[in-house]
């Protein structure tokens, strides 16, 4: 009899984790969208900041859900902590090698996957994604390196997959919902602290120094304004791209920046040499000529 009753039980754990896998595969799973690389990617990898929040638009069918209910592209988040020796605390930086044995000169993320949990992996894996750097505004070098730390403390962390389902239940009208269906977003659970998603797990690794997203701002009976933290639970990733305290920083493929007036002067690469400051050669006689004569009163101050 109790033999029969385990394997009752094997054969619906099995099945339990069978649908949960497949359940993830199918929220995973990319929809095949062509993504067209809006952003430099080699710009932004050379000027993103240890602390800086990457910002991705997502092309699977959870992000759709995320765009869906925060009615924004940006569907994941993730954190940069640099390179292996930007890490100062020794000690954390020996705890992120226990999850990451690869070329210590690569640049790291840490960011929760759903499947997967909270793990460290590659900033390349982004390289041709719609990216966004957005830049806590004026954070201290010892905050950020602690807002790291926190980050990578919760290395292998499971991913909270109840938050999502508990966001996608917001599409629906709550007064038709049963109640066992209902939100349990703002509800105490035993262990809840063991998992997290992208953003709340960052939300949270700022909150740790005080460092505001989107705070809640209220007068006292004083008119004293105060701050309240806002549930952790509740930060999107585009809420960081919202948040007044973040510098958003974009990289586009096509920079007008580069096409600076400098690069329009009118260079003859065949024709114009420069020999000394007191003679200009000109062999094919252009009209770049005049053009010369011209640039050379200004710097000089004669008219000759």
């Amino acid at each position: 009899m109790l033999k029969d009753i385990d394997s009752l039980i094997n054969i619906i754990n099995t099945l339990k984790s069978y649908t949960w896998d497949k359940l993830i595969h199918s929220l995973t799973r990319d929809r095949g969208e062509v993504n067209i690389g809006l952003s430099n990617f080699d710009r932004l990898r050379y000027e993103i900041r240890p602390g800086d929040v990457l910002l991705v638009e997502g092309r699977t069918r959870i992000s759709s859900i995320i765009k869906t209910v925060t009615q924004c592209c940006w569907t994941h988040s993730a954190i940069y902590v640099g390179r292996l020796h930007d890490i100062e605390n020794p000690a954390i930086r020996a705890h992120i090698k226990r999850f990451y044995n690869g070329d210590p000169e690569e640049q790291l993320i840490i960011e929760a996957m759903i499947g997967e949990g909270t793990l460290v992996d590659n900033l390349r894996k982004y390289r041709g994604e719609n990216l966004r750097i957005c830049r806590p505004k004026g954070i201290t070098h010892q905050d950020a390196q602690k807002v790291i730390n926190y980050a990578i403390k919760r290395l292998g962390s499971d991913y909270d997959v109840r938050q999502i389902l508990d966001l996608l239940r917001f599409l629906f009208p709550y007064s038709i919902l049963p109640r066992r269906w209902r939100s349990s977003l703002f509800q105490h659970h035993a262990g809840a602290t063991t998992k997290t998603v992208c953003s709340t797990m960052m939300a949270e690794a700022f909150a740790s120094v005080h460092f505001p997203i989107l705070p809640v701002l209220q007068y006292d009976e004083d008119h004293n304004l105060k701050l309240y933290r806002r549930n952790t639970k509740l930060i999107t990733p585009s809420d960081f791209d919202y948040s007044p305290y973040f510098d958003v920083i974009k990289y586009p493929i096509f920079d007008f920046d580069e096409l600076s007036v400098y690069k329009q002067l009118p260079w003859n690469s065949e024709g114009v040499m420069y020999n000394d400051a007191d003679k200009i050669q000109v062999i094919d006689g252009s009209g770049n000529a005049n053009i010369l004569k011209a640039i050379r009163s200004d710097i000089t101050g004669t008219t000759n």
